[in-house]
């Protein structure tokens, strides 16, 4: 892996008292890249067909783990994401709002919300993750560095299950950039392929940007 896993860092936290953060409601993962150095990272991607999608576990990929003190990966994303978040001494978000992208929601209630792997996990284990080590598959369930984990409409995130850009895209059109720079970077960053529907989708994604 070409990187360090920063976000297994500490996260200086109140732990015994509610805490209120605050996030711009347009927040997003980070390290996203331009359409144009997307589209040079798309191009550099190998294709090929998935492969041992028969041997997929999703328990292959830990998580949600814990990031600092009380708070696991999912609240880490679901502080990030939200705007005036407030969280209890357990880190669990009790009021905040949320703004899903992928659907253009708006939710007041954790609960309505999934933590979203841009690349799916089984995508991800066909596409090359099948030969990592199971530390190497955790750093990637659980990574805060890159566009990987989104807070997003809960249905919305069960529909789009494990599918790539060929078979899903959010409905919210004018995302659906940033969608494609997001995924690519994620495929390039972990040396992941991609398969030729997979390729030509996102093609047509960018440029919409």
């Amino acid at each position: 892996m070409r990187r360090l896993l920063s976000f297994l860092l500490p996260v200086p936290l109140a732990a015994a008292l509610v805490t209120a953060v605050t996030a711009p409601a347009s927040a997003t993962p980070p390290n996203i890249p331009s359409a144009s150095i997307a589209a040079s990272r798309l191009a550099a991607l190998t294709v090929a067909a998935e492969s041992h999608g028969s041997t997929y576990d999703r328990s292959l990929f830990p998580h949600w783990i814990t990031i600092s003190g009380t708070c696991n990966t999912r609240e880490q994303v679901l502080k990030r994401d939200g705007t005036n978040v407030v969280t209890d001494s357990s880190c669990a978000a009790v009021s905040g709002t949320w703004y899903s992208p992928y659907d253009g929601a708006t939710w007041h209630a954790a609960s309505d919300l999934d933590i979203d792997h841009m690349v799916p996990l089984a995508e991800a284990w066909g596409s090359g993750a099948w030969a990592w080590t199971t530390a190497q598959r955790q750093a990637y369930a659980n990574d805060l560095g890159g566009p990987e984990l989104w807070a997003v409409t809960d249905s919305v995130n069960q529909a789009k299950s494990d599918k790539d850009p060929a078979e899903w895209q959010p409905s919210v059109a004018s995302f659906r950039c940033t969608y494609a720079r997001a995924w690519i970077q994620v495929k390039w960053y972990y040396g992941l392929t991609v398969d030729s529907a997979e390729k030509s989708a996102l093609t047509s994604m960018l440029a919409t940007c």
